[in-house]
């Protein structure tokens, strides 16, 4: 059955590399994830100002400070979503400030008081229009009504799901588990997104389902994503035939 969005937000997280970065932007994808965990293989650090006020640069700002232009120099780029795990506001400000992020991602234990404060420090003053992702892990159905207390809260909702062995899901694991939501905020779906996965992704049927978050499973080493099987993945999500056959637009 086809979605009822008008098209499904594709977000490439755990992006680090510079060239990768430019050829998967040049994919058809809505967004790029840059994670701020130290703990994580595809952390991004920053290159310290050596002063003790100033923020600490990302590599891109240097950059764009030598040729003196404060203008992105890629015309349409994917949004941009940094990652966090129970960080500290400041190194959350910080890396709005260095990499012009449009979402910020809560991926830890982040209460509602938490988020209601964060927002009050960045919007409107740092950053206007930014959205606050939350993620939340699914493992079984009652998992779902952790999403109450976040509700008029995060602007979406990432649904980790989890299994324990992959091979113990089935063809509608996705469409299972979803429809045990009932809540009122949009949501993405990740956990262990593969290439083989399109066609169960295509069969998700909820009217708030926006988006989908691939990392891992399409990547050669930590960091680095395999841009011809992204590429193909993308396509296939992209693409599908109805009852007659017909060629759509998700």
């Amino acid at each position: 059955m086809k979605n009822k969005i008008d098209r499904l937000r594709i977000k490439v997280c755990g992006m680090r590399d510079k060239d990768n970065i430019k050829a998967v932007s040049a994919l058809d994808i809505d967004m790029i994830g840059f994670i701020f965990y130290p703990k994580s293989p595809r952390y991004v650090s920053q290159i310290s100002s050596r002063a003790g006020i100033i923020p600490d640069y990302s590599s891109e700002r240097i950059q764009r400070l030598k040729e003196k232009s404060g203008v992105d120099p890629v015309e349409h780029r994917p949004l941009r979503v940094g990652v966090f795990v129970d960080d500290m506001p400041q190194n959350i400000v910080t890396r709005i400030y260095n990499f012009n992020l449009d979402f910020i991602q809560l991926h830890g234990e982040e209460s509602p008081v938490m988020i209601e404060n964060l927002k009050h420090t960045i919007i409107p003053d740092i950053s206007p229009k930014i959205k606050i992702i939350k993620t939340l892990p699914v493992r079984q159905k009652d998992d779902f009504q952790k999403t109450e207390q976040y509700e008029g809260v995060a602007d979406y909702f990432l649904f980790d799901m989890k299994w324990e062995v992959k091979g113990d899901r089935g063809k509608t694991f996705y469409s299972d588990m979803l429809s045990a939501y009932h809540g009122r905020t949009p949501f993405f779906v990740s956990g262990g997104i593969g290439p083989e996965d399109a066609d169960e992704i295509k069969r998700i049927d909820h009217p708030l389902f926006v988006g989908i978050d691939v990392n891992s499973r399409f990547e050669t080493v930590p960091g680095i994503k395999d841009v011809e099987k992204l590429s193909n993945f993308i396509e296939d999500i992209r693409i599908f035939s109805d009852d007659n056959g017909k060629a759509e637009q998700i």
